[in-house]
């Protein structure tokens, strides 16, 4: 019997709000049984351990260039770093009346 669940996520922008951070909890996960795919707008992971597997899809807040992203896994972590299509720091205040 297999146990299927939703990793951990979190993502947040770098402190330049160039990039976006994505960051996947996976633990006990061999980096060979982990697969990460990424588009402008969603991204999708599935990893496997012995009984587990961890799989599923997110909407990302902002467009991203996916061809540019940059992955590393290290103890359970798995964290990726994708730049934003549109930079946040060029975001227009809008008044609020």
């Amino acid at each position: 019997m297999v146990f299927n669940r939703s990793p951990a996520i979190c993502t947040y922008p770098d402190e330049k709000c160039e990039n976006l951070i994505i960051e996947v909890v996976l633990p006990g996960v061999e980096k060979k049984d982990i697969s990460f795919k990424i588009a402008e707008d969603v991204f999708y992971v599935d990893a496997k351990k012995e009984r587990v597997r961890y799989w599923d899809s997110y909407v990302l807040c902002c467009p991203v260039d996916s061809e540019k992203a940059v992955a590393k896994y290290s103890n359970g972590m798995l964290n990726v770093t994708v730049p934003y299509k549109l930079q946040l720091e060029k975001l227009t205040e809008v008044k609020i009346e």
